[in-house]
């Protein structure tokens, strides 16, 4: 499906866009185009894969002129560009909203004028029920994707997002975190070890963005389904992997803008919700703007279903996520360097 078509990906210097490029870059795709504004990452790329498939485009989503040069001739995009830190966002929430709603609606409409096919925006768990300034910027982020579709035709331009929760050891995650502070011989710390997240492997991701790549209808959101582990158990299975079962575990209590538990679904969601076995698709509301459908009609759904997230999804035991670890390609050298592989 990618034979002789170009691809760009947005924010391509980060742990999304090498685990593309891992994919694809052996395949017959045309080319594929990393557009970031990290001309540091962009050079260590280079010269990481020195494959002539691989354009490096240096730019910014906030600023329009240099998304429409790296768009040019563009099949498709992966549009992951985002500032992701919660405690930045909540910092600079304006920063947020420039790069993860401005920097989007840049991407989108430049994108529509170019004629690109297919778009997936990556978006996130921290999107549904936002406490915080990332997940109030994702969410809007979403409903500026899902606005953009409703004038379009699947034929002409296709616009779909993807959510999913944590992606694990991508960068500035716990797991390299916990990792290093064992090889520092330093605490662990924890913020709170009854505190659940959705565990899902980069390779994983990238399977979800095919999926909705493949199957998605504009407006339309993919979610994986996913199981969960507390992050007492995350570090309890690293300790245990690594050799320092004795290791100490400091608790630091919650930071900026955190969840006990994230949410994939919403409960209104999971009304209109598609099973697809491994996967969840929900198609977007495309009633028009006509006020007696809100005022008078509406739509007579009874909300009975309860929302999908990561206190309620399957939990891993220790056996479970000890598995997943050991095929994060993201750690191996790391499992290499305490003898665990």
């Amino acid at each position: 499906m990618f034979k002789d078509k170009t691809l760009l990906i947005t924010g391509g210097t980060g742990s999304f866009g090498n685990a593309v490029l891992r994919r694809f870059l052996d395949t017959d795709i045309k080319e594929i185009r990393i557009f970031s504004r990290d001309e540091k990452k962009q050079d260590d790329m280079r010269k990481r894969y020195n494959n002539s498939k691989l354009k490096f485009y240096l730019g910014d989503v906030r600023d329009v002129n240099s998304v429409k040069d790296a768009i040019r001739g563009v099949d498709y995009i992966f549009h992951a560009a985002a500032l992701k830190q919660v405690p930045s966002c909540e910092f600079y929430p304006m920063q947020a909203v420039q790069t993860n709603i401005i920097g989007t609606e840049n991407v989108l409409n430049a994108a529509i004028d170019a004629g690109v096919k297919k778009i997936i925006v990556l978006s996130t768990d921290k999107a549904v029920y936002p406490i915080n300034a990332m997940g109030v910027s994702k969410a809007m982020m979403e409903r500026v994707a899902v606005a953009k579709s409703r004038n379009l035709d699947d034929n002409e331009t296709m616009i779909a997002c993807t959510r999913y929760g944590n992606v694990m050891a991508s960068r500035g995650s716990v797991i390299p975190l916990f990792i290093e502070q064992i090889r520092e011989n330093k605490s662990i710390t924890i913020t709170n070890p009854e505190m659940t997240r959705f565990m899902m492997s980069l390779d994983e991701a990238v399977e979800l963005v095919l999926f909705a790549f493949e199957n998605g209808k504009n407006g339309d959101i993919f979610v994986q389904k996913a199981p969960a582990a507390t992050i007492e158990l995350l570090a309890n299975t690293l300790k245990n992997m690594l050799g320092k079962p004795e290791h100490e575990v400091k608790i630091i209590g919650t930071r900026h803008g955190e969840k006990l538990y994230e949410t994939l679904l919403t409960r209104e969601e999971m009304v209109k919700a598609i099973d697809m076995e491994n996967y969840y698709r929900i198609p977007a509301d495309n009633r028009d703007l006509n006020y007696s459908k809100f005022f008078e009609n509406g739509e007579k759904v009874v909300t009975q279903a309860g929302e999908y997230h990561s206190h309620n999804t399957h939990r891993l035991n220790e056996d479970e996520l000890k598995k997943m670890l050991l095929n994060l390609y993201e750690i191996q050298d790391d499992l290499k360097e305490f003898g665990v592989i």
